[in-house]
């Protein structure tokens, strides 16, 4: 990971979440429709589609104007429409390069989309969910997190917003703009929490309990389930959790977040006085801007007082302003005002796979035993020797390759993953249940004959259940990531039963899969996900042991 420019990197991982959005489920804009579905919000009536027992409501807005005056502020109110609203397109993604098969990003981009059994009244949990993308790109729209078949086959209400991304979404005016922009690194956050308490307001009418909301996401979303986990104004409207492929330890410091808004301004040609002329800016110059700012490097290290500093998704993302955002969201601790709320985290085997893919990189499938630490060096230095020998000690049949993958997947997404559940332990409040998913996809990265396995992202289509045969009976299509065989099929109801069963109950559980029990710092048990499930004690002990030796855990 350290070869790979920030810049390049989110740029890829972008274009990389849109092609995962092209519609291998069906997903369209325009809904077909066996008939059309009414309900009452607290701001006017909505028109939904109903199809296949799934009512999906698209484009809902959830909060008012964010362009012109409002830019860097909290939404204007919104505006109450008389009439019935049609719900059934989605609404625009935020400012970001275009999307396939969505509308063309926009400023005005609150909106979200929910997929529902029935609107009956019925106290359905409610998952609410944050796509990834990191802090610059994705959508609620992509096409792998559809969720009717969550609420088809698991009878849950499923949520979804877009929300203000960049820095659009994350620019820290604090120190310059006075109170009307106080939270501005925030807005991001705050549009989500907005979210929920849109559902907490109206997601009964959708057949929801506003009472069980579980809030959760992949990537750059489980980024933001921690912010969120964290944060005072997101608090009364969620009951659990789940961090999935993106655990946000730390967040900016609001000492460099007021370094990057210096250097906007000064690219910009702006004086700190003269802040507001950002208002008049086009938004399509503000993201050609926002492609030109160096990024935060992948990975701030900690030293050994600082506590760990983990991925930060580039140079815009949410900001420890001391009110949004009190503190670090599991650094020193984890946050007491989520201590009663139970938790899931985790991360995929073989995460590194899909960055190969992305970046077209077919070198690392040629180390061998001798050039794997040369490899190693740039980012461990002369700790890289040392790895080798415990990785290869502790996997006595990987290949070269194989240890790469596993290090570098490891330290993108499974340490700051443990360090979660490890605080979380020690916190004395609520359970957490850490798991790994780990089905193997046969597929093979482009120009090497090495696996896909469980790469970065697959996870999206398994959990949401649109890893399913065809409805009408016809041959199953190939899997974009997750490939041809049938096994994940019942891997991915695994996966969906389980998350679905702790969205009800606060304890995942599903039928043909052992008990999950809650981690804890004796025997710490992880699930592993696949067409098997079991619990594994102790899992990557040596390795995990490697990491804390090297001040990484």
């Amino acid at each position: 990971m350290n070869s790979l420019h920030r810049r390049d990197f989110l740029t890829r991982l972008t274009l990389a979440t849109a092609a995962l959005a092209t519609p291998r489920y069906g997903f369209s804009n325009v809904s077909r429709a066996d008939e059309f579905v009414e309900v009452s919000t607290t701001h006017g009536r909505l028109k939904g589609a109903r199809s296949e027992g799934v009512t999906t409501f698209k484009g809902i807005p959830y909060a008012g104007r964010i362009s012109g005056d409002r830019r860097f502020r909290r939404p204007a109110l919104l505006e109450p429409w008389t009439g019935v609203r049609d719900a059934l397109q989605f609404g625009a993604p935020a400012i970001q390069p275009p999307r396939r098969n969505e509308p063309a990003p926009a400023e005005d981009c609150l909106f979200l989309n929910v997929w529902t059994p029935a609107s009956d009244n019925r106290k359905r949990p409610v998952m609410f969910y944050s796509h990834g993308g990191g802090f610059v790109g994705g959508s609620g729209a992509s096409g792998g997190q559809d969720g009717s078949n969550l609420a088809r086959n698991f009878d849950v209400v499923v949520v979804e917003t877009n929300h203000r991304l960049g820095l659009f979404g994350f620019l820290y005016l604090d120190d310059i703009a006075g109170p009307d922009f106080a939270g501005s690194g925030n807005m991001g956050m705050l549009d989500i929490a907005a979210g929920l308490k849109w559902v907490h307001d109206n997601i009964a009418q959708f057949g929801g309990d506003p009472n069980n909301v579980m809030i959760w996401g992949e990537s750059g979303g489980g980024a933001k389930t921690s912010c969120l986990y964290a944060m005072p104004e997101a608090a009364p409207y969620f009951n659990k959790a789940s961090i999935e492929s993106g655990p946000g330890v730390r967040m900016t410091p609001k000492e460099v977040a007021a370094e990057t808004t210096a250097m906007l301004l000064k690219e910009l040609n702006i004086a700190p006085k003269d802040w507001r002329k950002l208002l008049d800016v086009p938004a399509a110059d503000l993201l050609a801007m926002q492609n030109k700012l160096p990024f935060v490097p992948p990975f701030q290290e900690k030293n050994r007082n600082q506590g760990m500093m983990r991925r930060n998704y580039g140079g815009f993302g949410p900001v420890v302003d001391g009110v949004v955002l009190p503190h670090h969201p599991f650094d020193p601790t984890a946050p007491a005002i989520s201590q009663n709320k139970p938790l899931l985290v985790g991360w995929n085997e073989d995460e590194y796979t899909f960055f190969a893919w992305e970046r077209k990189d077919t070198e690392f499938a040629k180390l061998d035993f001798e050039s794997l630490p040369k490899k190693l060096e740039a980012q461990y230095g002369a700790d890289a020797g040392r790895i080798v020998d415990t990785y290869r000690k502790a996997n006595p049949n990987a290949s070269a390759p194989d240890i790469f993958i596993a290090v570098s997947s490891i330290t993108m997404m499974g340490l700051g993953s443990v360090d979660i559940a490890e605080k979380k332990v020690k916190q004395g409040g609520a359970p957490v249940y850490l798991y790994n998913f780990g089905y193997k996809s046969e597929k093979k990265i482009p120009g090497t004959d090495y696996p896909m396995g469980t790469p970065h992202a697959m996870d999206i289509s398994f959990k949401f259940n649109n890893e399913l045969p065809p409805r009408d009976g016809s041959a199953p299509k190939e899997s974009f990531f997750g490939g041809n065989r049938p096994e994940r099929f019942v891997a991915s109801r695994h996966f969906a039963e389980l998350w679905t069963t702790f969205a009800r109950m606060g304890k995942p559980a599903a039928k043909d899969v052992p008990a999950w029990p809650a981690y804890n710092l004796n025997t710490r048990p992880t699930m592993r996900i696949d067409a098997t499930c079991e619990v594994i004690d102790n899992r990557f002990s040596q390795e995990l042991a490697l990491w804390r030796s090297l001040g990484k855990l």
